[in-house]
């Protein structure tokens, strides 16, 4: 591979013992376990730079070493193979990867990889936050549960202008001055790229797209029940008249917006009563973070819907 992905600026170790490199790399990478071969002497190179909330690494454990960890939980990985091999291993399948060949790792998998002697990556880290953050401001839509990367591996030249991004952020983290607004930018700049590119369970469409639908707005709602959600904001969002969504509610759930938010909220708070694995400290408490202020009102709109008072179905799950 050609890129250049990080140079000596970054150095952090050099010919270094393995145990070493580890260890900085689960304070600054992701947390990890390896184990080293029983015989030889294998020396780690790592180069390892910040990058606004990104994490940029390049590493080398000179010997075939093995990583795992059962998950990352809220990070990204995303790794391109620069030299030797890696054996991927993961979901009854596993890959050999050869240089220019991308992996991404989703914050719920499991990793389990098996550097060649003279295996050398490099690492991008990023936190799950930034992605929801550039969703949200892009108007994106994805699943409740967060957003994932449903294809793990990619040939780097069969991403359009990719690998040229990550030298551009290499070189731009290692610039005499940084300058955290830029680098804030190059940051959401590469994870928008990323969403583009590459197979996820984002919906680009958006809200405010042509092809916006109720199924989308009913969507957006169901990621936000803990907001104030009013007809106002969700026309605006769409960019479809108050009238015209109106008349979307009424055509798909003969009910108004704002009978329909309320329904949803119920059903969310009806759910979390009745589920013993949902940590609920009191009606009212629960209410309250659903945005239910009047609790008589609340009380009595639960039982319309459900038959009973809420706090009997807080009983009945015991």
């Amino acid at each position: 591979m050609q890129a250049h992905l990080l140079s000596e600026r970054s150095s952090v170790f050099v010919q270094a013992d393995p145990y070493a490199v580890s260890g900085y790399v689960n304070q600054h990478v992701g947390s990890h376990c390896i184990r080293l071969p029983r015989s030889g002497s294998p020396q780690a190179s790592l180069n390892h730079s910040k990058f606004a909330s990104l994490d940029l690494c390049r590493i080398s454990y000179g010997g075939s070493v093995r990583v795992t960890s059962p998950a990352l939980e809220t990070i990204f990985h995303l790794q391109v193979l620069l030299k030797g091999h890696c054996l991927w291993r993961g979901h009854r399948q596993e890959h050999y990867f050869a240089p220019g060949e991308l992996l991404l790792i989703n914050p719920d998998d499991p990793v389990d990889l098996t550097y060649s002697d003279d295996c050398e990556k490099f690492i991008l880290k990023m936190p799950a936050s930034l992605l929801e953050s550039v969703c949200q401001e892009q108007r994106w839509i994805h699943p409740g549960q967060g957003v994932r990367f449903l294809e793990n591996r990619y040939q780097l030249d069969e991403l359009e202008g990719f690998v040229n991004l990550l030298g551009m952020v290499c070189q731009e983290a290692e610039a005499a001055e940084s300058m955290p607004r830029v680098q804030e930018h190059y940051a959401q700049i590469i994870v928008s790229k990323m969403l583009s590119l590459m197979k996820t369970n984002v919906s680009r469409a958006g809200l405010g797209s042509q092809s916006a639908s109720f199924e989308r707005i009913a969507d957006y709602i169901e990621r936000n029940l803990k907001q104030d959600i009013c007809s106002e904001e969700l026309a605006r969002q769409a960019q479809i008249s108050l009238r015209s969504l109106y008349g979307l509610f009424e055509r798909n759930a003969a009910t108004t917006p704002k009978n329909y938010i309320r329904q949803k909220k119920l059903e969310r708070v009806q759910a979390c009563l009745s589920d013993p694995t949902c940590t609920v400290r009191n009606v009212t408490e629960l209410a309250m973070d659903y945005g239910f202020l009047h609790l008589g009102r609340f009380s009595d709109s639960y039982r319309k819907q459900f038959g009973e008072l809420p706090s009997d179905t807080l009983k009945r799950r015991h």
